[in-house]
């Protein structure tokens, strides 16, 4: 009996072991980043795959504050948009095929960020009513048109919600109140804004480094940890 005991610890502790390893993040490599140093970032239109057509210009109007408070010069975004229209590109998907070199000619800008937009807006499944953003972005440098970072991030109305009982009932009306107010209000727009500063924010796991406005620069953690 005493030998199938530890037999089964023995297992648990291994099985338990390989689900650490599994869900520990691996460090990024900021070698390109920290060769790069860029001081300057213009922020393209985001790419919107999600059925909602404000998800664009409302994530674009998220995503300054973060940069800005991480320690970069950020330009502009809504001079940016009319600069790219003026020159005839009308949508997001052109705006981000625009090479490089000729991004860096236009806008002087040391690096770009490009941002795609895969969940938008408000669902609502019978007994729940959830409004998600998620977000990806890949920083590149336009002197060289290295990759220099990527990262991904989401936010939910589902974090701040709590079933305070009711019975099925309550928790269709629940749902369909949630629905109806995250619709009037476009909750997505707050969502956004959460969406956006975990996404740009430093300081978090394989997250963006600190700018050379920063108080922080060249001391942030090192990655993964």
């Amino acid at each position: 009996m005493r030998t199938l005991y530890l037999k089964a610890l023995f297992v648990l502790s291994a099985f338990g072991l390989l689900v650490g390893c599994a869900n520990q993040q691996q460090p990024y490599d900021y070698t390109a980043f920290r060769e790069s140093k860029p001081t300057s970032i213009v922020i393209l239109p985001p790419v919107n795959k999600s059925p909602d057509v404000k998800a664009t210009y409302s994530v674009l109007s998220q995503l300054t504050y973060p940069l800005a408070e991480a320690g970069y010069y950020v330009l502009p975004v809504a001079l940016v948009d009319e600069t790219f229209k003026e020159n005839g590109l009308l949508n997001p998907e052109d705006m981000q095929a625009a090479p490089p070199a000729k991004l860096r000619e236009i806008f002087g800008a040391d690096a770009a960020m490009y941002v795609e937009v895969s969940r938008y807006g408000s669902t609502y499944a019978i007994i729940s009513s959830e409004t998600v953003v998620t977000a990806s972005a890949k920083l590149v440098d336009l002197r060289s048109g290295k990759l220099l970072w990527q990262g991904a991030a989401s936010a939910s109305t589902a974090e701040q919600q709590q079933n305070s009982g009711g019975g099925l009932i309550g928790l269709l009306i629940t749902a369909a109140v949630n629905q109806i107010a995250n619709s009037i209000t476009d909750k997505g727009h707050e969502i956004a804004g959460i969406t956006s500063l975990r996404l740009l924010s430093v300081g978090r796991p394989n997250g963006l480094l600190s700018g050379p406005h920063s108080p922080n620069y060249g001391h942030d953690p090192i990655a993964g940890r």
